[in-house]
């Protein structure tokens, strides 16, 4: 049994134990994306069309549910650490009714204004008939799907990691088995998918909600609970959060969009690159889901010193496994571009990728701890600085300058010390937010506990 009482002489074993199963989630859930699209695939040019239209719209919610899975995990496990468990079963319960509404209200917006964002993505009519019959479904288990992040949000705000990655990978495992399914067997083309994925969330909703409410971790009884309070607490949170998720697929269209002036060999390979650097995210990926709930429970306790050692294990620990993982794309750079592209001209291109960008992942993955570990904080200003920073003070600027000083190369090395500048200003950032939570719990001790 791991020890997760905030004098936990061993910390950097408990973050690992929380870590772990979320990695396996995250890789299940990346790994049945990929396969959803191969099949959509087969179905022709509409589908896939079809498909690529309805991604903006799911980053975008997706944006919104982590935003208040964010604020969800920072101010329960907060309440938790100061010993208000009464608490924290009502505000699960308020994140989840509030949660679902919005999503639902979005998804209903998006629905009726579904011919006009066609329109302004570029899509033309003919696609009007496909995006009728695969929005619905995909509407629907987009909404599952926040309601069930929702339920990973408050098992993770309790400590309990191993649920969320479990389901995680079941999920992802039912999706996969039904997709050909739905997709040939039945016939419900493209639609097949969506409805592969609602069955399998709604699965994956009724074990995780089952087991919230076995553990009397979530209640729907909020008579007591005083709402708009709670929901401005949220909201403080949330709000920011939410802009932070939504400005990177904002910033990857800018930069890809730099990209494009060198050719459509240039954008294959800054494409195939950019895969690379998410599968070498996983690990800090996994850490951004594991540190809230622990760095939480410090913070209600009134422990900033218990923060700064978290957080200095989690830095280290990325630090060191993301020069070790350049390293090795280093080695196998000419091996990787032949495998992944047949173009002679992109195998350049993607060779020089890998000789320049791995390196500063580094400093990315320290700029993502640190936007978490504000967040938790309860520091989301701060964490929303470190993003804007990141990407359009530091990366978009120098990959730009980079381009126009040195080329494609010029825009690989710009990119790079972006990373690092962004890494490094995040760290400072972060600094001086600890020192603010310290003066703080200096002042007041424990957060106090209500109801």
């Amino acid at each position: 049994m791991i020890n997760t009482s905030v004098d936990n002489p061993r910390p950097g074993r408990e973050l690992f134990h929380l870590t772990w199963p979320m990695l396996f989630g995250v890789l299940a859930l990346m790994s049945y994306q990929l396969v959803d699209s191969a099949f959509i695939g087969q179905l022709g040019v509409k589908p896939l069309a079809t498909l690529g239209f309805t991604v903006p719209l799911q980053m975008f919610i997706i944006g919104v549910q982590v935003g208040i899975g964010i604020a969800t995990t920072a101010v329960i496990s907060r309440v938790l650490g100061a010993d208000d468990p009464v608490r924290a079963k009502r505000l699960g319960g308020l994140v989840v009714v509030a949660g679902a509404t919005l999503i639902a209200l979005l998804a209903l917006a998006i629905w009726l204004g579904r011919y006009w964002i066609l329109a302004l993505l570029g899509g033309s009519e003919d696609l009007q008939p496909l995006l009728d019959a695969y929005w619905p479904p995909f509407l629907f288990a987009a909404w599952l799907g926040a309601v069930l992040y929702f339920g990973y949000s408050l098992c993770r705000s309790h400590g309990d990691t191993k649920l969320p990655g479990a389901m995680m990978v079941i999920t992802s495992l039912i999706n996969v088995a039904l997709d050909p399914l739905f997709i040939f067997t039945f016939d419900w083309g493209i639609a097949g998918a969506a409805w592969a994925t609602v069955v399998a969330f709604g699965t994956g909703t009724l074990v995780v909600f089952s087991r919230l409410f076995a553990r009397q971790w979530i209640t729907f009884l909020l008579a007591e609970l005083p709402i708009r309070p709670a929901l401005a607490q949220l909201g403080s949170i949330a709000g920011p959060a939410m802009l932070s998720q939504l400005m990177p697929p904002i910033a990857a269209m800018l930069a890809t969009g730099f990209v494009a002036t060198f050719g459509e060999s240039a954008v294959g390979a800054w494409g195939l690159g950019s895969r690379l650097e998410f599968f070498s995210l996983v690990a800090v990926l996994a850490l951004t889901m594991a540190m809230p709930p622990m760095i939480g429970r410090y913070v209600g306790a009134g422990r900033p010193d218990r923060v700064e050692l978290l957080v200095w294990l989690a830095v280290r620990f990325v630090i060191l496994l993301q020069l070790g993982i350049a390293a090795a794309w280093l080695l196998l750079s000419g091996l990787l571009s032949s495998l992944l592209a047949s173009d002679p001209e992109v195998q350049g291109h993607l060779a020089d990728f890998l000789l320049r960008l791995p390196v500063s992942w580094s400093g990315l993955g320290v700029c993502m701890l640190m936007v978490s570990a504000c967040n938790a904080m309860g520091l989301p200003m701060r964490a929303l600085v470190i993003s804007v920073l990141r990407l359009f003070a530091w990366f978009l600027p120098l990959l730009w300058i980079g381009g126009q000083i040195g080329g494609l190369n010029g825009l690989f090395t710009g990119a790079m010390l972006g990373n690092i500048a962004a890494g490094i200003t995040s760290w400072l950032l972060y600094k001086r937010g600890i020192a603010h939570l310290k003066q703080q719990a200096a002042r007041s001790g424990p957060e106090p506990s209500a109801s």
